[in-house]
């Protein structure tokens, strides 16, 4: 008897199951599939690409990027791209933006990277000038100078004269030595970010003296005032400089100095002086 009860609770769950699953089953196939979800065209980079690259239609392709998430500004068409520079790298299956891209026209290179009123001026340097390969372009510099205004060594000064100047390209290229039958020799070369005043600083301090570059942390913002540094001084010889106010990055413009007022000389103080009266005359004689 207990054996033939638990049969019976065992084929009850059986079909209570099976009823259940088929229920189920039914549910599912009666269910409208779920709306598969909308996507967009969108425009990304099929490798790595460099600052001031050209774009062609081998380093694009296209993905399918869901609609409510696209970012604002992609392209859906490579063909709008190909042929624009770049104005900042770009990593492999990045969505291309316009904040990325130069101008229509501007062409690819140096020249799209270089903002309204800046110029881009290039100072041949060495390992030691450019710290040892770690200048890289984005990085930003002090820029020193070794100088003597009267050509001796006493008057040797080095100083900051560039704070916070952004590094556009750094490496070599291929220059003409006039001194060895203008064979060619590799040369290491920066290209640095300066407005029109800092191009003339300079192009006059590579040119007179000897330049070096100071590689700072991008996020430091501060701009040290230095007196500069003579012998001298290095050797405490002479007491240093005091640093004058603190200046901002850009070489301050040449300001008219106004004229002092011409102070007149203080009078001479009087000299001391006697009266004297003879009879019903006065007379006043300076005593010396």
């Amino acid at each position: 008897m207990p054996r033939k009860r638990i049969y019976t609770i065992l084929l009850l769950a059986m079909t209570v199951g099976a009823i259940f699953a088929f229920s189920t089953y039914r549910y599912v196939q009666a269910t409208p599939a779920a709306a598969a979800a909308k996507t967009t065209p969108v425009v990304v980079a099929n490798s790595s690409l460099d600052l001031g690259a050209a774009l062609r239609a081998e380093d694009l392709r296209t993905i399918n990027w869901p609609s409510d998430d696209r970012p604002v500004g992609t392209f859906s068409n490579p063909q709008e791209l190909v042929g624009r520079g770049l104005i900042q790298p770009v990593s492999q299956n990045e969505p291309l933006l316009p904040s990325k891209l130069a101008p229509v026209g501007a062409g690819s290179g140096l020249p799209p990277m270089i903002p309204d009123g800046m110029r881009a001026l290039s100072v041949r340097v060495n390992d030691v000038i450019g710290v040892a390969g770690y200048v890289l372009p984005g990085s930003k510099v002090d820029v020193l100078v070794s100088i003597s205004p009267t050509n001796q060594t006493n008057d040797m000064t080095s100083k900051v004269i560039l704070n916070n100047v952004t590094v556009l390209t750094a490496g070599t290229r291929i220059e003409r030595d006039v001194e060895k039958d203008n064979k060619p020799v590799s040369v290491s070369v920066v290209t640095l970010l300066v407005d029109p005043l800092q191009a003339e600083a300079l192009t006059l301090a590579s040119t007179e003296g000897k330049i070096q570059l100071a590689l700072r942390n991008p996020l430091d913002k501060t701009m040290p005032a230095t007196p500069g540094i003579k012998p001298a001084i290095l050797l405490g010889n002479a007491a240093p400089r005091t640093a004058a106010p603190a200046r901002m990055s850009r070489i301050a413009s040449a300001r008219p100095v106004a004229a002092a007022p011409v102070v007149a000389p203080p009078a001479p103080a009087p000299l001391p002086t006697i009266e004297i009266i003879r009879g019903d005359k006065r007379a006043t004689e300076v005593v010396h």
